[in-house]
């Protein structure tokens, strides 16, 4: 059993209450599970195939889930980058290898599930890209209705696609993504349809599974987890479900939890680094990383107490800085992902350089979304194919044989 519990005045809510945030005093909404009453065998987690629904015992849905196989990505052992960063132990969880192509897939598995479960027909988010691909994506496959709220000329192509493609509502606003989350939580509380922002805890406990994969993966809890912040779900749900398995037993000790922001949109990193209690919007916020331009990230008051209550840190690194790494994860590991996700591995670059980061330590990086989300932005950085006539001859002189 669960129920929903206020993260600031602790307030409880029935879990089939449609709310989003605290009506006592605004704050965020967690699951919180009787832990001690639940019958989780190790062992048996072990006999299922690595995926979010190995971990059903600690997810709300209780239904037949809405699933397309999501979960069980590769944990990739980064040998050469890690060579180079001085790092023996540093690993990639590619989550791009989900079915719609980022991470997002863990969330709405679950998220859409809930809807089905609380007599919901139509789902909706705003997105900067990955939330209203996957959002279409799981909605087909439920059935259900999606409407989805984009930035207009702010989303990479390859994730507008998949939206329309689906039969997403797809609809574009002449505004930033934090006008579209108010926009579209206003619609979802007016006119009834069912919120899958990461504002919906329910949706954060299909990601929290990343942790638990890792371990699993693993064999053991890394040193520190570092990823990719936006709106602040991913940090907040893994560090919540790595404390529910430190309550059941089965680990110790809390990774140290550190996010990364690009330099045109970091309200984190300023909190964390001026030690704020609460964010300082970005108004403007803009970085080639569109999958991380957020200035209002909905998930900060949780991502703020994930990253001090485990000693982590928050850093900032340049656009530039993003898509070199993106290059170098490319050509020096083979794995192939969106700017957004190559900002977890330029912030350990950065970090080891500043002295953060020790050599010594196990570091995971969580890269969130696929290369192919946003080709326009490796063309535009790539050299085109040289083009030559078809002959032999020609072949070889642009080769030099």
């Amino acid at each position: 059993m669960h129920q929903l519990t206020c993260v600031h005045c602790g307030a409880h809510y029935r879990p089939d209450e449609i709310i989003y945030q605290c009506p006592r005093c605004g704050h965020l909404l967690a699951v919180d599970y009787d832990l001690d009453s639940l019958a989780i065998d190790r062992r048996e987690w072990q006999k299922r195939p690595l995926s979010v629904w190995r971990y059903r015992e600690i997810l709300p849905v209780r239904g037949t889930p809405v699933t397309l196989q999501e979960g069980g990505t590769p944990l990739y052992h980064l040998t050469t980058l890690g060579r180079e960063l001085g790092i023996r132990e540093l690993y990639a969880k590619h989550e791009g290898m989900n079915p719609s192509g980022s991470f997002k897939d863990r969330g709405m598995t679950v998220g859409v599930s809930m809807a089905l479960e609380l007599g919901k027909r139509t789902v909706a988010c705003a997105s900067t890209g990955n939330t209203s691909a996957s959002l279409a994506v799981y909605a087909a496959k439920a059935g259900i209705h999606a409407v989805v709220l984009l930035p207009s000329g702010k989303v990479a192509l390859g994730k507008v696609a998949q939206a329309l493609i689906h039969g997403a509502n797809a609809i574009s606003i002449r505004g930033n993504f934090d006008r579209a989350l108010e926009m579209v939580h206003e619609l979802c509380t007016t006119h009834g349809l069912y919120l899958l922002n990461s504002i919906n805890p329910y949706r954060l406990e299909g990601q929290k599974t990343i942790g638990f994969e890792v371990i699993d993966q693993l064999g053991g809890t890394p040193d520190r987890i570092v990823l990719p912040v936006g709106n602040a779900g991913n940090i907040s749900a893994i560090h919540k479900g790595l404390r529910e398995l430190r309550a059941l037993g089965m680990i110790e000790n809390l990774p140290r939890m550190t996010g990364i922001q690009a330099e045109g949109s970091q309200p984190i990193v300023n909190a964390i680094k001026r030690g704020l209690s609460e964010v300082v919007p970005e108004q403007h916020p803009e970085t080639v990383a569109t999958a991380i331009r957020i200035g209002t990230p909905v998930n900060a008051e949780k991502a703020l107490v994930a990253i001090r209550e485990t000693g982590g840190t928050a850093e900032a690194v340049s656009d530039a800085e993003i898509l070199a790494m993106q290059q170098d994860l490319a050509r020096k590991e083979g794995i192939g992902v969106e700017p957004a996700s190559a900002a977890s591995l330029a912030g350990v670059k950065k970090l080891v350089a500043l002295g953060v980061i020790d050599p010594d330590e196990r570091v995971v990086c969580v890269v969130t979304g696929h290369l192919l989300k946003d080709p326009e932005t490796v063309v535009r950085q790539c050299k085109p194919p040289i083009e030559i006539d078809a002959d032999m001859p020609s072949l070889c002189s642009v080769l030099r044989l």
